[in-house]
């Protein structure tokens, strides 16, 4: 649960958190009178509510008010629109009536401008299909032996009990450097990392201007460094043709003109991937190794399929690396994932904005309406899932799926903005397991129930507390 001081000092900074120019044409309170929900209390709505338990308060709204329903937070009116319908809706995005540029802008714009999240329409298509390059099956394969090589060499030295957390933070922040950059390990990457670090943080910090000794202005420091070194880099890799590193990919992708994107573009491309893959990684991958240490059935039978599929320890008792054609063959490996993903997702809302007036649920809803979607609450609901709150991958074999609603799972968003680096994030937590459960058993203590912070991307508050048991 957020602090008081946590709490206070959001409230006093919601006028601040959206920019008048993201502001101009939201609706006021009347245009959105007729549909239900609530303002909170005076200036700060229910910011408060929603920072002590986002998920409690949107299970009581939905309970109270269905689900469609309004609410003051954060310097605003914001509408929701909660379940798979809702989610199909938005991010299907069919008639184009939303903004992912103008929902996420107003979090994001200081730091992580131009980020392909925050793009709409044709640009967003565009340069997707540019950036698209850096995973096809060619630098894939690349990115595979970099995450093989660098997992194993710090997986084989946790042995013991640890905090699982801050441990994949920093693993994934070095695999980062490795495989999306191209640099080794070592002080220039320490340094890469901790102006990263400081930007994700500052994009969630309540105070919204770059104050001496704030998140914030460590944050647009960090970004400032990051773009002179991006830009430096584009530079030297288009000269010399860059290498399968995904930063070298971006630096001489081209448009369908056949156009380089331009040097500022490829830089804030850049930023915005770091940011978004390693925070999420790193919560996705925790969660995984929380219930499959909960589950030792699951955690058995993940083991065995690896085991099938590497072959097992070599003859010294080294962990085999999970070759990039042997990704496809973990298929429970893969449903587990993707049952963890459902229980935590790492992004558990998405914003969008209405650029046009549109029905939904039997309300009409104006232009201008901050949206929002709920992935967390699909995920739990009984509508979609039986015993929601129990770990069962058996969700996720191929019939259960077709019989699904194709939104009730949307870990990686939908449509035209469903997250491009998805299938690394697979590759990547599958080498993860691989190298973990070939050495260890993972074992917590019983009973243990570690708290979670949920929003805005889940993490253990006490770091989860778990032990590597050598097998």
């Amino acid at each position: 649960m957020a602090t008081i001081a946590d709490q206070n000092s959001a409230a006093n900074a919601a006028a601040e958190a959206q920019p008048a120019h993201w502001a101009e044409g939201n609706p006021s309170e009347a245009d959105i009178g007729h549909i239900p929900g609530e303002g909170g209390w005076p200036m700060v709505g229910n910011t408060f509510k929603m920072l002590a338990d986002p998920h409690a308060f949107t299970r009581r709204m939905v309970e109270t008010y269905g689900r469609v329903y309004k609410t003051k937070a954060f310097g605003g009116w914001n509408v929701a629109m909660i379940g798979a319908e809702a989610n199909e809706l938005v991010l299907f995005n069919k008639e184009k009536i939303f903004s992912s540029e103008q929902g996420w802008g107003p979090v994001l714009d200081q730091l992580f401008p131009r980020g392909l999240m925050l793009m709409d329409f044709d640009h967003h298509r565009i340069d997707r299909r540019a950036l698209s390059i850096a995973f096809k099956p060619g630098p894939m394969r690349h990115y595979s032996g970099a995450l093989n090589r660098g997992i194993s060499k710090e997986v084989a030295n946790w042995s013991g009990p640890m905090e699982f957390y801050p441990a994949i933070k920093e693993l994934t922040l070095d695999l980062a450097a490795d495989s999306f950059i191209g640099i080794p390990w070592g002080p220039e990457a320490d340094k890469i990392n901790e102006a990263f670090v400081d930007m994700v943080q500052a994009s969630v910090a309540p105070v919204r201007k770059p104050l001496p000794f704030t998140k914030m202005k460590r944050g647009v420091d960090g970004r400032a460094f990051l773009v002179d070194y991006f830009t430096a880099e584009t530079h030297k890799r288009r000269e010399n043709g860059g290498g399968q590193d995904m930063f070298s990919q971006f630096a001489t992708a081209t448009r369908e003109d056949g156009s380089l994107l331009p040097v500022d573009e490829v830089v804030d491309h850049m930023n915005f991937l770091m940011m978004a893959a390693h925070d999420t990684i790193t919560s996705s991958a925790t969660s995984l190794i929380y219930l499959l240490a909960k589950n030792p059935e699951w955690q058995a039978k993940v083991r065995d399929e690896i085991l099938a599929v590497t072959g097992g320890p070599d003859s010294d008792g080294e962990a085999r690396p999970l070759d990039y054609d042997d990704m496809g063959k973990l298929e429970l490996t893969e449903m587990a994932f993707k049952e963890s993903l459902r229980m935590m997702p790492p992004v558990p809302s998405m914003p969008r904005r209405a650029l046009k007036s549109f029905e939904f649920g039997g309300y009409h809803i104006p232009a201008g309406t901050p949206c929002g979607i709920n992935i967390y609450w699909t995920h739990h609901s009984e509508d979609y899932w039986d015993d929601p709150y129990t770990f069962d991958p058996m969700r996720f074999t191929p019939d259960k799926v077709k019989a699904r609603h194709k939104y009730a799972w949307v870990p990686f968003g939908g449509g035209a903005h469903m997250c491009l680096g998805l299938h690394f994030a697979y590759m990547q937590v599958k080498v993860l397991m691989a190298q973990i459960l070939q050495r260890y058993e993972i074992v917590i203590e019983k009973g243990y129930e570690p708290d979670w912070q949920p929003w805005p991307i889940p993490q253990p508050k006490d770091g989860l507390k778990i032990e590597f048991r050598p097998l």
